[in-house]
């Protein structure tokens, strides 16, 4: 008896050819899968691109021999939604994929072997459905996988405040030895003194730590990497006061401002409305409402 996981893949595989899609992102969490995939005749497949954890311990070069194409991203909240997101933009990043292509997605369970999901995406119709706001103005920004993750907490503590009361916040991310030069410490920094690796946005407690740790005054600063810098900081750039920004509080002024004079990207959580807003080179990119459901999902 043929088992699941190759059905699914096969399945999907002809979702892939009839629909004319231009990859299947086959979704790997573990080493195991890796393996059987490589022993498997789908390795074979010139579009199948396979998609595993950053943190996976497995060479990329024992895929070399099949010629597969390997996406290591991070998974943003596990679900099927946020691995896909993520696998979307890290493919773009790595030109596997385009913003106007068609991908196939076959996953499951966040660090399972089986496989229970087929999903078929239009880039070129779908940014706007797959992704919060239109990321493809901000693709070319160094920091755009950790602006990315950074949209994901901001929505959840717009969505969702802490312990019942509204939280407002900012998020200085990239250019970080520029924006540590345009701001200076408001309160003692929380995460001076640990090692980088415990300060990585994508882990959860780390994650947990910031929307606790947000209610305190001042800025949050977050390396290009993921690595954060700074919270409690005070931002020392001037001002904007733009027409786009009538209406907003100093907050979201000196956050433009700091994204003007460096090449940062700003996110700030309003604390009286809970939306979220992305600043690039002085000005708004998006404004995201936080729909508590859709954080809930």
């Amino acid at each position: 008896m043929t088992d699941q996981k190759t059905i699914m893949i096969s399945n999907a595989l002809a979702v892939a050819s009839e629909t004319r899609s231009d990859r299947l992102f086959l979704f790997s969490d573990t080493v195991r899968d890796c393996r059987w995939f490589l022993r498997s005749s789908f390795s074979r497949h010139k579009n199948i691109a396979l998609v595993i954890p950053k943190s996976l311990k497995i060479s990329e070069a024992i895929f070399r021999c099949t010629g597969t194409e390997v996406i290591r991203t991070w998974s943003g909240n596990q679900s099927r939604f946020s691995r896909i997101k993520y696998a979307f933009l890290h493919g773009v990043l790595q030109n596997v994929i385009k913003t106007d292509s068609k991908v196939v997605c076959v996953l499951g369970p966040w660090a399972r072997s089986h496989l229970d999901t087929i999903t078929l995406h239009n880039l070129a119709l779908s940014w706007s459905e797959d992704f919060p706001f239109d990321p493809r103005s901000l693709i070319a920004n160094t920091a755009f996988t950790m602006v990315m993750a950074v949209v994901d907490i901001a929505l959840d503590i717009g969505a969702l405040g802490r312990e019942g009361h509204a939280v407002g916040t900012t998020f200085v991310i990239g250019d970080t030895d520029n924006v540590l030069r345009s701001s200076h410490q408001a309160v003692f920094n929380p995460f001076k003194g640990y090692p980088k690796g415990e300060r990585v946005i994508t882990r959860p407690d780390v994650v947990e730590s910031i929307k606790e740790i947000a209610k305190l005054d001042g800025a949050f600063v977050v390396s290009e990497t993921g690595i954060v810098v700074a919270a409690g900081r005070h931002l020392d750039a001037r001002s904007v006061m733009t027409r786009q920004l009538r209406g907003l509080g100093s907050r979201h002024r000196a956050a433009a401002g700091i994204s003007r004079m460096t090449g940062a990207v700003s996110v700030v959580v309003s604390e009286s409305t809970g939306r979220v807003t992305i600043c690039e080179k002085g000005h708004i990119v998006s404004t995201l409402e936080p729909v508590i459901s859709n954080r809930l999902a």
